[in-house]
């Protein structure tokens, strides 16, 4: 395949609403925006080691791209690598939180067709919009084995507030017998640090410059 998009067939995103278009303004462009930094509020929950959130989370990154996934019973547990984070996800069939429950990674629901895993995921919060989604994001993923030991990944992803339709990304996982790696995200994030003591030398150079008299 030429795009991880496999619906819409010509492997495009669908377009986005003005509605999107403006929340992806708003979170900016983390640790490649110009700023303002006045705190780590600023920056994306990636660049505070917070969440990548999902789907983010299951698609491959730079580095630490890999995922576990267990299962016990009534729940499965997902890790990923990078950022360290776990979904556990029920499978008895109980109901979604009450809508005013907003999460970063959603409130997932699990339940099996055949040999399938379907998680339902739904709550939101709107501090983690993915590619501008909306707090109305609503994700179904499928997990399935494949015949050479692997997993394929399944989303399909839904907001009418984001997109003109729902659309669906695939990934094919291999299996990785090293195990997890160590993501050590709040112990090695200089940049946040850097970002922020850049910007207020530069407030203190400009506060400390002299002001042009104008006529």
């Amino acid at each position: 395949r030429t795009s991880l998009v496999i619906d819409p067939p010509d492997g495009r995103v669908p377009p986005i609403s003005p509605a999107g278009v403006q929340r992806q303004r708003a979170a900016g462009l983390g640790a490649l925006d110009n700023g303002p930094f006045d705190g780590p509020e600023n920056m994306g929950l990636y660049q505070r080691c917070i969440t990548r959130g999902i789907p983010n989370a299951m698609f491959p990154a730079v580095y630490n791209a890999n995922t576990r996934i267990v299962q016990g019973p009534g729940f499965v547990a997902i890790t990923y690598e990078m950022i360290h984070e776990t979904r556990v996800i029920p499978t008895t069939g109980q109901a979604h939180l009450n809508s005013h429950f907003r999460q970063y990674l959603g409130d997932s629901r699990g339940h099996w067709e055949g040999d399938t895993l379907v998680v339902d995921v739904t709550n939101f919060t709107p501090k983690d919009d993915y590619r501008g989604s909306g707090a109305g994001l609503h994700l179904v993923e499928r997990y399935k084995r494949t015949a050479d030991g692997g997993l394929r990944y399944e989303v399909t992803v839904e907001d009418p507030d984001t997109w003109a339709r729902p659309w669906t990304a695939a990934l094919e996982l291999r299996p990785q017998p090293a195990g997890m790696f160590e993501y050590a995200c709040h112990e090695g994030n200089y940049a946040m640090k850097n970002m922020l003591a850049a910007s207020r030398a530069a407030e203190a150079r400009g506060a400390a410059e002299p002001k042009l008299m104008r006529a």
